[in-house]
């Protein structure tokens, strides 16, 4: 389901869950509740490699240094990666959403034992992680992004 942005730009209508974590973390700085309570949040902007339409996803971070963080590709431990992996990693780039500010980050896929380092962290800060790298065993890694502004 698409709508249009003030410029008449084209947008993605995100599903009611997603919709109301959109709205809660924008209403209160970048925190929501229930099961992300207390973890860093950020609302990744992309457009469709193919549609062309532009998206937006909120997704859990793991803060790196004072001009970066990063984020998983996890998709709950489904047998693919989501969508949303495959236009910022097309693109090389995305807008951000991190607290109170937005801004464009340039977007870098983690690999070898800096990709398992990053990840372990995030596993220690959040074990739903370890558990999706579970499902995923033997079928895909995880990927792991390094967010730039």
């Amino acid at each position: 389901m698409t709508d249009a942005d003030e410029h008449g730009t084209e947008i993605a209508v995100p599903n009611d869950w997603n919709n109301g974590v959109i709205a809660e973390f924008r209403a209160n700085g970048g925190q929501v509740g229930g099961p992300f309570a207390g973890a860093p949040m950020v609302l990744l902007h992309h457009v469709g490699r193919k549609s062309g339409t532009e998206y937006v996803t909120p997704l859990v971070y793991l803060p790196g240094d004072d001009a970066s963080f990063y984020i998983f590709a996890s998709k709950a431990g489904a047998p693919s990666n989501p969508d949303w992996y495959d236009n910022i990693v097309a693109a090389g780039h995305a807008t951000v959403e991190v607290q109170t500010s937005t801004y464009q980050a340039t977007v870098t896929e983690l690999h070898g034992d800096e990709r398992e380092r990053v990840f372990a962290e995030q596993v220690k800060r959040m074990p739903g992680f370890g558990e999706y790298a579970q499902k995923t065993e033997g079928i895909r890694t995880i990927p792991v992004l390094r967010l730039t502004r």
